[in-house]
């Protein structure tokens, strides 16, 4: 049996927590606690350490989810699963450019520790507010349209939309392999 670490990190509230949720097989375990700081006028509770899931992708083959916290000052849990990490998917809120610059610190973060496969995967795409993808990639720092990652559009709170944006990862760390 082979076990494939995937990470799924972004800012706070883009849905990492309710991804993972979506698509595991088991109870997730989760170390939520109450948010006390800015991060309470998004939400009551907050990841301080990480989420963990698990979904069976083939008879051999288990995909082992790891959320991230999303606030800098939990950056050491960022370091530790990106480590061993055989991928990762970069949850981006496309209806809150103020967090843009926070997402491209993560992404430089996980990317200066390993060189490992990423996707972005844009979530709350359905609000008027949201940016357009190729907005999001300048915002994220990608001029250069030949490199750009992979791209889906992920609604964490849907097994099927979060089940593609799997898949769609998988698939990238599958032609990283090859290539």
């Amino acid at each position: 049996m082979e076990n494939m670490r995937l990470i799924v990190t972004g800012t706070v509230g883009a849905g990492k927590t309710t991804f993972i949720r979506s698509i595991s097989e088991i109870e997730v375990v989760d170390t939520d606690a109450i948010a006390t700081d800015e991060t309470a006028l998004l939400k009551h509770k907050t990841t301080v350490a990480f989420d963990f899931g698990r979904l069976q992708f083939s008879p051999d083959m288990a995909l082992h989810l790891y959320g991230t916290p999303g606030q800098s000052r939990f950056d050491f849990m960022w370091d530790i699963l990106i480590r061993k990490a055989h991928a990762y998917i970069l949850l981006v809120a496309a209806h809150r450019p103020r967090d843009f610059r926070q997402a491209r610190k993560i992404m430089n973060f996980m990317n200066q520790r390993a060189q490992i496969p990423m996707i972005i995967g844009l979530t709350h795409t359905d609000s008027p507010d949201a940016w357009s993808e190729e907005d999001v990639f300048l915002a994220l720092g990608y001029e250069d349209e030949h490199q750009l990652p992979p791209i889906v559009k992920v609604n964490p709170m849907q097994r099927d939309s979060v089940a593609n944006a799997v898949i769609v990862l998988v698939h990238h760390l599958m032609q990283s392999c090859v290539a």
